[in-house]
């Protein structure tokens, strides 16, 4: 077989009709590039979407969770012990809300090699005072240097400095919305009610935007020490410890095995945002589905252009198997042609797709409710440039398989002696 031969043939026959082989190239082009632009941008708005919750949600959460005690004096009772009791509307025992030995399940993850970081909080609920008005809200005690490590605090943080949690006695930093409802600004003092009924003067030191509205309505943050001292607790107090791991996939299993070892309500991150996980995978489906259908249908036009070069070329074909031309040598032409607009369809449709998706990229996208967010979301994997060109040429091949299996098979006999 000489294939330079071969290359020789298959550039003439797709040079004679330049104008279909150019049409072909242009629907692979046109498909990789769409392919290519969906995939990115469909791939950036989930990670988007799963960052609002994912970058502000623990991967295991400790707490005490306030349940029904399992073991009732009925149960217990040898009198009763081979009866079955039916008791009804079973109270919350009287527990505590935070933490039993809060210091010692810290010191041991610290030395766990699967914890990335720890950040303790305290989540209360208190409320706001306005005049004679009061708005319910909740307020997450926090260190401040860890829940920015872990949570990238800083980066929700709208007005203000997150540091002055720490640095200054008895301050709060706001959730938006609950500051505008109480038409407040940096620097003013408020005044929250605990649980207790008591009184706290606060001094507002800045304003944070989560992006999901209705939890800015109400949630807010102190420090952990002001935080105790608001519930009148001791500096040891904390209802949850909040762990992210090195790897994000160990997350359930970790979290059964600390809720065995610790004796507390242990939940995972994908047990807790199952709903975010399978609307992305979804998504994601759905750009795969729409990406390959344009592939596939470019891959038809490319059928129907080389069955057609095929009609027209009977005589060139009769020709070459009469000069010595195998039907192999034939096959071979043609699917080199189609490889050939595939290949290069393929690469074109590549700088394409990532030049459009460079130009959505710049595109500024600024919404009050995603302070984070400055331009349209997109995600450069290559991953997406790779399965483009692998399908750009296996389309490509199959649907110049059939015609020029089709060609292989030509009788030159037949052929010349219509003529």
């Amino acid at each position: 077989m000489n294939f330079k031969l071969l290359y020789s043939v298959s550039l003439a026959l797709l040079l004679a009709r330049w104008k279909q082989t150019l049409v072909a190239a242009i629907g692979v082009t046109f498909s990789i590039t769409m392919f290519i632009t969906l995939l990115s941008f469909m791939s950036g708005l989930n990670d988007m979407l799963d960052g609002l919750i994912i970058n502000r949600t623990p991967h295991i959460r400790l707490y005490n969770e306030l349940k029904a005690s399992e073991h009732q004096a009925l149960t217990e009772s040898e009198q009763y012990k081979n009866s079955h009791g039916f008791i009804h509307s079973v109270k919350p025992k009287s527990d505590r809300k935070g933490l039993y030995n809060a210091g010692a399940i810290i010191s041991y993850l610290k030395t766990d090699t699967r914890v990335l970081g720890i950040a303790p909080k305290i989540a209360t609920q208190v409320f706001y005072t306005v005049g004679s008005i009061d708005l319910a809200g909740s307020i997450n005690g926090i260190e401040v240097e860890a829940e920015n490590k872990l949570f990238y605090f800083q980066d929700y943080v709208v007005a203000g400095n997150i540091f002055d949690l720490k640095n200054t006695p008895n301050s709060i930093i706001l959730g938006k919305g609950a500051a505008e409802k109480m038409l407040v600004q940096i620097g003013d003092m408020i005044q929250i009610t605990n649980n207790k009924g008591e009184i706290f003067p606060l001094k507002v030191v800045g304003f944070f935007q989560s992006g999901l509205s209705e939890i800015d309505k109400v949630q807010s943050y102190c420090s952990m020490e002001t935080t105790q001292k608001i519930l009148g607790e001791s500096g040891s107090f904390m209802t949850d410890i909040q762990v992210k791991l090195t790897h994000i996939e160990d997350a359930p299993a970790v979290a059964k095995y600390y809720q065995h070892l610790f004796g507390c309500e242990a939940i995972d991150i994908q047990t807790a945002n199952s709903q975010f996980e399978t609307g992305s995978t979804v998504r994601t489906l759905i750009s795969y589905v729409v990406g390959i259908t344009l592939l596939v249908v470019a891959g038809f036009g490319i059928y129907n252009i080389l069955n057609m070069m095929i009609y027209e070329k009977m005589d060139t074909i009769a020709i070459l198997k009469a000069t010595g031309f195998s039907g192999n040598d034939v096959n071979a032409v043609f699917i080199s042609i189609a490889l050939s607009i595939g290949i290069f369809g393929g690469i074109m449709g590549m700088f394409f797709g990532f030049g459009l998706t460079h130009l959505i990229d710049m595109i500024p996208f600024n919404t009050a409710a995603l302070p984070t967010i400055t331009t349209y979301p997109i995600n450069y994997n290559p991953k997406f440039y790779i399965i483009s060109i692998v399908f750009s040429i296996v389309t490509t091949y199959f649907a110049g398989f059939l015609p020029a299996r089709k060609a292989s098979k030509i009788d030159p006999v037949v052929i010349i002696r219509g003529k």
